[in-house]
């Protein structure tokens, strides 16, 4: 077999950003990572204007491309919400299905299983429809209601085939005991869209609950005499996802939460995405149109109803606008994320196609993959 050496100016390893590395590439894959000094004067080498990073991973993305998951509850229509986003260097997703009719949530349920193992789908996210009426956000409040056998028999189902579930449900909306059933099936239960108490919420993380569903987003806010839902999250040492967008929170606002948290790497950046991240302006939710305008998704209501950005932009926000290190800006695309659905493989270059190995520009802005370069 031939083997290209690929040689960046710089090797995101999934923990920190290296000098001087050269990456085998064998077939499509990477066999091997050694020193660009150790290479042999024989070696096929290709250098790399950039930075070599494994793709990011979002996982929380309602859609892609003009589909919306809630209406196109298929494996299809998650293999082009995939596809969707793969084109701005987001190379694994989890499809996510919000607060809907029982029927939408056993179509997604089913169509989770058929899309098992294809490219880019890593699991599901069921976000909602077990949360809180008051933060409900562009949720439809006629589908909110308590957890329920039924959802936790899916996601039963779902981590019996070995499937990765994420499930955001607020602390109201849960009977003592049944974050407890739902972690033990190895799902991630995330709080979010929830307006209760720190000791709620504190109860919560005791009985299993190791996650946070964008952070200040849809969640009692933090005040002199109440840490409420958002103070709780960013005083714990449990994992929450981040929107970046400069919208859905204020730079100063993620660059505070960052340095308060007393746990590094337990932030990572999600898109919520909607169908309009490499589709048109516009798409229906609930029977309500919902446009892009200037660069916010509003209902008719005049809230925001998910985000138009990619992980790309998010990362790239990051690190020029908030003034995060390029480290830790890739470690929370890339490396939080797979640890959070325990897929640490994702954030490792060996063994990893070179579609899925992006290649940055000197701004930190994708422009393209290992494979683009012929290797």
């Amino acid at each position: 077999m031939t083997t290209t050496w690929l040689c960046p100016d710089l090797l995101f390893d999934g923990q920190t950003l290296r000098h001087g590395m050269a990456i085998a590439v064998s077939q499509g894959v990477v066999q091997a990572l050694i020193p660009q000094h150790d290479l042999p004067a024989s070696a096929a080498r290709k250098n790399i204007t950039g930075t070599m990073t494994p793709g990011f991973l979002d996982l929380q993305v309602n859609g892609g491309g003009d589909i919306f998951l809630n209406t196109t509850p298929t494996a299809a229509g998650m293999a082009a919400i995939a596809a969707a986003h793969r084109r701005f260097g987001t190379v694994g997703i989890l499809p996510t299905v919000i607060t809907d009719a029982p029927e939408i949530l056993d179509q997604v349920a089913a169509a989770a299983l058929q899309a098992k193992g294809q490219p880019g789908i890593l699991g599901l996210h069921i976000e909602g429809p077990h949360i809180s009426l008051t933060r409900r956000g562009t949720h439809a409040a006629r589908f909110i209601r308590p957890l329920d056998r039924r959802t936790i028999d899916i996601v039963r189902a779902l981590r019996a085939a070995d499937i990765a579930v994420m499930i955001t449900v607020a602390p109201e909306a849960v009977a003592p005991g049944q974050i407890a059933t739902l972690a033990a099936t190895g799902a991630v239960v995330s709080l979010g869209h929830s307006d209760t108490s720190s000791d709620h919420v504190r109860a919560c993380l005791n009985e299993g609950a190791t996650c946070f569903t964008h952070l200040f987003n849809a969640m009692s806010p933090m005040l002199n005499r109440s840490a409420g839902v958002t103070g709780s999250c960013i005083n714990s040492t449990a994992h929450a996802g981040l929107i970046c967008d400069g919208i859905h929170v204020s730079d100063e606002m993620i660059a505070l939460a960052l340095r308060a948290r007393p746990r590094p790497d337990t932030t990572f950046l999600v898109s919520d995405a909607m169908p309009t991240v490499g589709g048109s302006d516009h798409f229906t939710l609930y029977g309500d149109e919902i446009r892009l305008v200037n660069n916010r998704l509003i209902n008719s209501e005049g809230s925001l109803a998910g985000a138009h950005v990619t992980m790309a932009e998010s990362v790239a926000r990051l690190i020029h606008v908030i003034g995060i290190d390029p480290a830790q800006a890739l470690r929370m695309a890339v490396t939080i994320p797979a640890r959070v659905i325990s897929a640490d493989l994702l954030a490792t270059v060996l063994a990893r196609s070179t579609q899925d190995l992006l290649i940055l520009g000197a701004d930190w802005r994708v422009t393209g993959t290992c494979a683009d370069v012929g290797a």
